[in-house]
C-alpha cells in the first residue's frame, strides 16, 4: 500500500480535524500531532469515555458530528473506520471540499513518513514492547515519539511518550495488512501463527503479510526478531530470500550475538535475565514472554543508539533503570486492585488481554512462576467465533497453570453472524475439562462472579499460604466480572 497524500515534516499550525477522536487510537494519534505543534479540533458522540479526560488535558473539546465542523482552515480529515464516508455529515463535506481524508492506519503511516520510524509488530506482545521501547528510551539522549495501542503507566498514564520527533516508535497491526501503509526503517517482529482467521483463513495467508511488512524496509532495513519463535524465524527467512540486503538481527534464548538471552531467577517480584551485550538486566512484569519483549526493547533501542551515532555501551545503566521502570500497560497483566476474602486471605485482581492460546498459556505460566504462594482462578472470554473454532483445542489446553477456570460466553465480533456460528462459550468449556480437572461454565457475568465469590470463600490451602489471584483475561468485557468480585469484597 503507497501513500496517495503526505504530510509536512513540520505540524506547527497544521489543522487535523478527527472524526470519532475518542477512540483510543485516535486519542494516541491526537497526542503524537499535539506535540509536534498541530492545531487539533475533533467531533465524536456526547458519551463520556475515560479518553475525554486525556482530551480535556490538551484543553480540546469533543463536537457533536456536524457539516460545520469542516472550517475553512481544517486542511486535514482523519477518521475512524466506525464513520461511512457517505453518512457522517463531517465526512460527507471534507468530501464535498476534496480535503485529504485518512483512517487511523493511513494517518499513522503518513505521520511515520516525517520521521525514523520503527514498527512492532507480531501476532504477541506488540503492546508491551512498545512501552518497554518508550520506557528505556525515556532514559537515552535520542529524539523520540512512541506510540502504543493501550495506556502505559510510564508514560503517565497515556499512550505516547514524547521527547522529540526524530526517531518514532511505534505498535503497528497486521489486521487487515494495516501496517502496510506504515514506513519502517526497523521493524520489531515478535510472533507469527496463526490468528484473524476471518481475515487471514491459514497460517501461511499471515505469515505472507508479515513477509510483505518485512519486504517495506529500505535498502539495508534492520528486522529485530524473536529466534524463540517458529513464525518469526520463517517470515524473516523468506523475506530475506526476496531481500538479501535486509539485516536481520535476532533476540532470544535461541539467538546468537548481542541479544542473546539467558533466562534467570524471580525473586520478591522482581524477573532477573542476562543480555549478551547488556550483562543482568531486570523487569517488574510477570512471565518469560516479558523477557523476550524486554530483550526485543533491548535490540532496538541499542540499534538505534548506533544509529545516532553512540555507543550503546556507554547506555547500559540507563537502559537497565528504563527497563526496571516498566509497570505494565492497561490490561495487560494489570493489577486492578486487592481485597481480602472474608477468611481474610489476600486476593490479588489481574485483567489481562490475552485472546490467543499461546498468549493464554504464556501469560498464565508467568503467574504461576511469579505468584508462586497463590491459587490461581482465571475467567476467560473467548473473542470471535472464527478465532474459536479455528483454534479450539488449543484453546481448551491453554490453561494449565490455573487452579479453577471459568468460562464465559463467546464475546462476538460486529463482522459475525452468531448465529451460524459453529461453537460456543459452553462448547469450549466442555472441551477444555478434557484438560484441565477444575473448569465450570458460567454464560453471564453476574453468574460468573457468584461462582468467583464462591471460589473465594473456601480455604485456599497450605499450597497456597499468600490467598488468591483472580484473573480475568481475554479481548472482551469480562474484565466485569473482576469487577463484580471487587466491589463486593470491598
Amino acid at each position: 500500500m503507497s501513500l496517495e497524500f503526505s504530510l509536512p515534516k513540520d505540524f506547527k499550525g497544521v489543522h487535523f480535524h478527527f472524526v470519532g477522536i475518542k477512540g483510543t487510537g485516535m486519542v494516541a494519534l491526537v497526542e503524537i500531532l499535539h506535540a509536534r505543534g498541530a492545531v487539533i479540533t475533533g467531533s465524536d458522540v456526547s458519551e463520556r469515555f475515560y479518553t475525554d479526560e486525556v482530551l480535556e488535558k490538551l484543553g480540546i473539546k469533543a463536537l457533536p458530528f456536524s457539516e460545520k465542523n469542516i472550517t475553512e482552515s481544517v486542511q486535514f480529515v482523519i477518521y475512524s473506520s466506525a464513520y461511512s464516508v457517505e453518512k457522517n455529515p463531517d465526512l460527507i463535506e471534507a468530501k464535498k471540499r476534496g480535503l485529504p481524508m485518512m483512517l487511523y492506519s493511513e494517518a499513522l503511516g503518513a505521520i511515520s513518513a516525517t520521521s525514523y520510524s520503527c514498527g512492532v509488530c507480531g501476532v504477541h506482545g506488540k503492546t508491551t514492547t512498545t512501552g518497554l521501547c518508550g520506557t528505556v528510551l525515556k532514559k537515552l539522549p535520542l529524539s523520540s515519539q512512541v506510540l502504543a495501542g493501550s495506556i502505559i503507566k510510564s508514560f503517565g498514564e497515556s499512550c505516547t511518550m514524547t521527547k522529540g520527533y526524530d526517531y518514532f516508535v511505534a505498535e503497528t497491526c497486521e489486521y487487515q495488512r494495516h501496517f502496510m501503509a506504515f514506513e519502517p526503517k526497523k521493524i520489531i517482529l515478535t510472533s507469527v501463527e496463526s490468528d484473524h482467521q476471518d481475515y487471514y483463513p491459514t497460517y501461511e495467508d499471515i505469515r505472507a503479510a508479515f513477509v510483505d511488512y518485512i519486504c517495506k524496509l529500505p535498502q539495508g532495513g534492520q528486522v529485530i526478531y524473536c529466534a524463540d519463535d517458529k513464525g518469526a524465524c520463517e517470515a524473516v527467512e523468506l523475506a530475506k530470500s526476496r531481500r538479501t540486503d535486509i539485516q536481520a538481527i535476532p533476540y532470544g534464548g535461541a539467538a546468537s550475538g548481542d541479544y542473546k538471552l539467558t533466562f534467570g531467577r524471580v525473586e520478591n517480584g522482581v524477573h532477573y535475565f542476562k543480555i549478551a551485550s547488556l550483562g543482568e538486566c531486570a523487569i517488574c512484569v510477570p512471565g518469560d514472554h516479558n523477557v523476550r519483549n524486554a530483550a526485543a526493547a533491548i535490540a532496538l533501542t541499542s540499534e538505534l543508539l548506533k544509529t545516532d551515532g553512540k555507543n550503546p555501551h556507554d547506555y547500559i545503566e540507563d537502559i537497565k533503570r528504563g527497563l526496571k521502570e516498566f509497570a505494565g500497560g492497561k490490561r495487560r497483566s494489570e493489577i486492578v486492585g486487592r481485597a481480602k476474602t472474608a477468611l481474610g486471605q489476600d486476593v490479588i485482581f489481574i485483567d489481562d488481554y490475552g485472546h490467543h492460546p499461546t498468549a493464554i498459556k504464556t501469560t498464565l505460566a508467568g503467574f504461576r512462576e511469579f505468584y508462586k504462594g497463590h491459587k490461581i482462578i482465571v475467567d476467560f472470554m473467548s473473542h470471535t467465533y472464527t478465532r474459536t473454532a479455528a483454534l479450539l483445542e488449543e484453546f481448551a489446553s491453554s490453561f494449565d497453570s490455573a487452579d479453577k477456570v471459568i468460562i464465559n460466553k463467546i464475546y462476538g465480533s460486529a463482522r459475525e453472524d452468531a448465529s451460524a456460528a459453529s461453537v460456543t462459550g459452553e462448547i469450549l468449556a466442555e472441551r477444555a475439562k478434557k484438560y484441565h480437572k477444575d473448569v465450570s461454565y458460567s454464560k453471564e457475568f453476574d453468574e460468573a462472579a457468584e461462582l468467583g465469590l464462591k471460589f473465594l470463600s473456601e480455604p485456599s490451602g497450605e499450597a497456597f499460604p499468600d490467598g488468591y489471584v483472580f484473573v480475568t483475561m481475554g479481548a472482551g468485557d469480562n474484565w466485569k466480572v473482576g469487577k463484580k468480585i471487587l466491589e463486593k469484597l470491598s
